[in-house]
């Protein structure tokens, strides 16, 4: 989700790369959980957070949709139809939240909760981090390093592939943006779906070469609906 915003108005006006320390550790936060309520469809899903979710609960992309009272929606963002961790009940709490305030899917959460409250600065084909100084409550976090706080296997496939799906989102909102045909942006909008989402990557290990496999696939045919 893009944010258009001034950066030194929400960090302490640095970027960061993974060998770098950051004032980001929260002690296991202590049983507080503020980031994990009221975020509205904010907490937006890339395919390898559904990779990870439907591995590892052992279940299908439309199960998580419709399970009731369901754990992931669909929202238009930036023109594109994506899935976002769902809120639920009156405190508008993550659904994969338990009883007990604690993330129960810690071990394998979205990326977005993953190095919050660090975000990501995109430009020139790539990204690096920030510190969001206004989002987390905990006032007594202490330094760590990028790489640790990430805290994701094969980290480097791991960056690459989030600069290359951002950049991807990128090419396919700017062709949805000039498009006055609905047919055409339903059809971006239900490939994208079916894809990168809804197709299982089948073996557990193999998510990056699926995903460039079906990334190269992707971009040879929106070359259609290009002007």
């Amino acid at each position: 989700m893009k944010r258009n915003i001034d950066l030194k108005e929400i960090s302490d006006g640095k970027l960061y790369s993974l060998n770098d320390m950051v004032k980001a550790g929260c002690s296991d936060c202590k049983g507080c959980f503020s980031c994990c309520e009221g975020m509205g469809s904010s907490i937006v899903l890339d395919p390898l957070d559904i990779h990870r979710l439907t591995t590892n609960l052992g279940v299908t992309f439309e199960q998580l949709l419709e399970e009731s009272p369901g754990r992931i929606e669909l929202t238009v963002v930036d023109g594109m139809i994506l899935p976002n961790l769902k809120m639920t009940g009156k405190a508008e709490r993550c659904a994969f939240l338990n009883q007990e305030g604690r993330c129960s899917i810690h071990s394998f959460r979205p990326g977005i909760c993953r190095i919050f409250p660090l975000g990501r600065y995109y430009e020139n084909g790539s990204f690096q981090y920030f510190l969001q100084i206004h989002e987390c409550r905990n006032q007594n976090r202490v330094k760590i390093k990028v790489r640790n706080w990430v805290d994701t296997p094969d980290i480097r496939k791991y960056e690459q592939f989030v600069a290359d799906w951002h950049y991807f989102l990128n090419d396919l909102e700017d062709i949805i943006q000039h498009s006055d045909r609905d047919e055409v942006i339903k059809a971006i909008n239900l490939y994208i779906l079916n894809t990168f989402y809804i197709m299982p990557y089948c073996e557990k290990d193999a998510f990056y070469s699926k995903f460039q496999e079906r990334l190269i696939e992707a971009k040879a045919w929106m070359e259609q609906y290009r002007k």
